[in-house]
């Protein structure tokens, strides 16, 4: 780049991104269960111990998000492919439903928000798989080791 261009104002954010921002969060403020937020946690509190869905919502918007729906649009992208690149991993390496004998799902409560409030689930279990989805997401689309 000659001295005289303008550098790039914007950085394409990736889902893998926004997975480790999301496991950063919970390693830094903490990690909670049953809810996006820590029941406990005044209302007004920046950064309260969150859920997946929560952590991830946070990276995505840059502060606490009640649901989803409240985000704008662009925003509401990023959160869904994050989510979705979440999922993707979960289903490949621990799947969030349970299944018959005749293989027929008999929970159908297959999201993240269950894998998260498994009662057996560890935070440490959490901010590693959000970090291990990443790198999934990474090794998928990347491109010569760039985002």
């Amino acid at each position: 780049m000659k001295a005289t261009q303008k550098p790039p104002t914007t950085v394409e954010v990736t889902p893998a991104d926004l997975l480790r921002m999301a496991a950063l969060y919970l390693r830094r403020h903490g990690w909670t269960q049953s809810s996006y937020y820590d029941i406990y946690a005044p209302a007004d509190f920046l950064t309260p111990p969150a859920c997946a869905a929560g952590a991830i919502g946070i990276a995505c918007a840059g502060h606490r998000v009640e649901h989803f729906s409240q985000l704008d649009g662009g925003t509401l992208a990023d959160y869904l492919a994050a989510l979705g690149a979440f999922v993707d991993y979960l289903d490949t390496t621990t799947p969030v439903f349970a299944v018959d004998e005749g293989g027929f799902v008999i929970d159908e409560n297959t999201s993240p928000y269950s894998w998260n409030d498994d009662p057996a689930r560890t935070a440490e279990q959490v901010i590693t798989a959000l970090q291990a989805a990443a790198d999934e997401w990474d090794r998928l689309h990347g491109q010569g080791g760039e985002n």
